[in-house]
C-alpha cells in the first residue's frame, strides 16, 4: 500500500492543522488523495478531545478544542506528533484495530532504542516501567469519519514535561508521564522519524493480518 509522507519542519498552528486534516479526509473519501502519514510538532499548547468535560483556565499555554477522541493532553516542542489519514473501510478494519496498530508502532519503535513499551488494561497509550512506577510515553487520540481516520499519536522524545502537571493527562490520574530523554535516551526527532519509518511497514502488515498482540477479533 502506498502512503504519502508529509514532514513539517516548523512548529504548526493547531487550528490550521485541523483544517488540513479535514480537507485531506474529504479528498481521501473522494479517491483524490493517497493515505497520509504526517510528522509534525507544535508550540506549547493543550488540546481537549470530545470526551473532555473539564473547564480549563489559568493554564500556562493556549487551550484548543479538538474533534479527536479522548480528553486533555499537552503538545509541545520535542514531542513527535504523528497523524494518520487512512481509509480503514477499504480493508475491512475497525477503529479498535487501528488504535492497536498505533500502539504497536510506538512499541516497536521504542524497542529500537532499547526501551520496553507496553499497553495497559483500561488505559490508552503506550507505557513504560520506571523506578517511580508506570509512566505514559505516548498518547493516542483518533477520529473516524466515514471510515477514514485522522489524528493519531504523540510520542514524547525530549519535551519539557512540566506542563503535564497542570492537567490530568488524558483523564488518567495517579500515573506520570515520561520521555525518551527522561529515560536516558538522547535522540533527535529526526532520528526517531527514521525509526518510525523503518518499523511502520512491519506493523502495517500485521494490522492487515489482524495479528497484533493485545487485539482480539470478535
Amino acid at each position: 500500500m502506498k502512503f504519502e509522507l508529509k514532514t513539517s519542519a516548523d512548529l504548526q498552528d493547531y487550528p490550521s492543522s485541523l483544517a488540513f486534516m479535514e480537507e485531506r479526509v474529504q479528498r481521501i473519501l473522494k479517491g483524490e488523495a493517497l493515505p497520509l502519514l504526517w510528522f509534525l510538532e507544535y508550540p506549547p499548547l493543550f488540546t481537549q478531545g470530545r470526551s473532555s468535560k473539564e473547564t480549563l483556565s489559568s493554564l500556562s499555554f493556549p487551550v484548543f478544542g479538538s474533534n479527536r477522541g479522548g480528553k486533555t493532553t499537552y503538545h509541545g516542542p520535542g514531542q513527535r506528533v504523528l497523524y494518520v489519514m487512512l481509509d480503514l473501510a477499504l480493508y475491512g478494519k475497525d477503529v479498535k484495530l487501528f488504535v492497536s496498530f498505533l500502539e504497536e508502532w510506538v512499541i516497536e519503535t521504542l524497542a529500537e532504542f532499547g526501551v520496553t513499551g507496553k499497553r495497559a488494561q483500561n488505559r490508552t497509550g503506550v507505557w513504560v516501567e520506571t523506578q517511580a512506577g508506570e509512566k505514559k510515553i505516548a498518547a493516542l487520540g483518533v477520529r473516524l469519519h466515514k471510515g477514514v481516520t485522522s489524528h493519531g499519536l504523540s510520542l514524547n522524545v525530549s519535551p519539557d514535561l512540566t506542563p503535564y502537571t497542570e492537567i490530568i493527562p488524558c483523564g488518567i490520574q495517579d500515573y506520570g508521564v515520561t520521555s525518551l530523554k527522561d529515560l536516558g535516551v538522547n535522540v533527535s526527532l529526526e532520528t526517531v522519524d527514521q525509526v518510525l519509518l523503518k518499523t511502520v511497514p512491519f506493523v502495517f502488515q500485521r494490522i492487515m493480518e489482524g495479528s497484533i498482540d493485545g487485539y482480539c477479533k470478535n
